[in-house]
């Protein structure tokens, strides 16, 4: 396929120490199981209506409310405001983590897939918010599987700028404290003007007289909500572009690890050529082209002037590709 052989050198590495791990004595297999606790709130008619799917918020806490007490992440945000009688038209997933240093973001996408399998989740419509700690475990999770949501919505958190363009298909809403001294408000900063450079449209709430707590003005009104239920998943659209127009893109384009990819015209369009494979590109724009509509992944051809220089591919990593 088109990704492993933009991924060749380390899959033959993984090669190599599978053949190696043959030489060794037999181990054992054993399994080691981690427990999430969360906190499940099913929306009012969940029950009645069997056929219907439902968005789904998955909320991460702050650091003050880890630990084993569950009831502890009741002190904020949907949860909070479930407790004191607020009905939800969607599912809110809120688990606890048990340190107070950081989400296992890996953790938290196993739960996430456990809990779209057991409830009735609309799969195109699911989100994820938190606060602080959970903000900034709201952008890492987003960052490392984007596929899996329609929208977020961090709140006083930050994350790693040289990954925000993983978010150039997930719309954001961030929210921040002027006056907050615990993140600074530079945190949020830093990832949303990141972020714009792939998508535009992300949106930066900062509220001039709030210090560390931004999040009571930020969940306990109605837009947030009305935003995120807005949005679904990102799904790439094929449109038709005339053969000729894609003859431009034609050529051999060399890799940062030294690997190549022919890029030809067929009789349906695009289609790339790593190594012996053949792989067929979908045009969702005029330099913007995928695999397939529910992958995070694309491939963007690079202009010099009016001549095509390149390719970037994005996928698990951002990859530039330049035209021999």
């Amino acid at each position: 396929m088109f990704i492993s052989v933009f991924f060749r050198p380390v899959f033959f590495a993984l090669l190599c120490c599978l053949a190696a791990g043959g030489l060794r004595a037999q181990q054992l297999a054993q399994k080691f199981v981690q427990e999430t606790h969360y906190l499940l709130y099913l929306p009012e008619g969940y029950e009645k209506d069997t056929a219907a799917r439902w968005p789904l918020v998955l909320f991460l806490h702050g650091s003050g409310e880890s630990g084993t007490d569950l009831q502890k992440v009741k002190a904020h945000g949907p949860p909070e405001l479930v407790e004191k009688g607020r009905n939800f038209p969607f599912i809110v997933v809120s688990p606890q983590s048990y340190v107070p240093s950081g989400w296992d973001v890996a953790a938290l996408h196993k739960l996430l897939l456990h809990i779209k399998q057991a409830y009735r989740v609309d799969q195109d419509r699911v989100y994820a918010t938190g606060l602080s700690m959970g903000g900034f475990g709201t952008w890492e999770l987003a960052m490392k599987y984007p596929g899996e949501f329609a929208a977020i919505a961090p709140v006083c958190g930050g994350g790693d700028t040289a990954n925000a363009w993983k978010f150039r298909n997930v719309p954001v809403w961030c929210f921040h404290g002027a006056r907050d001294e615990v993140v600074l408000p530079q945190s949020s900063r830093n990832m949303v003007n990141a972020a714009k450079k792939f998508n535009p449209s992300v949106r930066f709430t900062l509220y001039p007289e709030a210090d560390h707590n931004s999040w009571d003005s930020a969940y306990n009104g109605n837009a947030l909500y009305d935003w995120l239920l807005s949005h679904k998943r990102h799904r790439y659209k094929e449109v038709q572009l005339p053969l000729q127009s894609l003859k431009r893109y034609e050529g051999h384009y060399l890799g940062p690890d030294g690997d190549t990819v022919q890029i030809v015209t067929g009789d349906k369009g695009l289609l790339a050529k790593p190594g012996r494979n053949t792989v067929q590109l979908k045009a969702a724009g005029e330099n913007l082209f995928f695999l397939q509509e529910e992958l995070p992944l694309d491939i963007r051809f690079l202009y010099t002037g009016k001549a095509v220089s390149g390719l970037l591919f994005l996928g698990d990593r951002k990859l530039e590709y330049r035209k021999l």
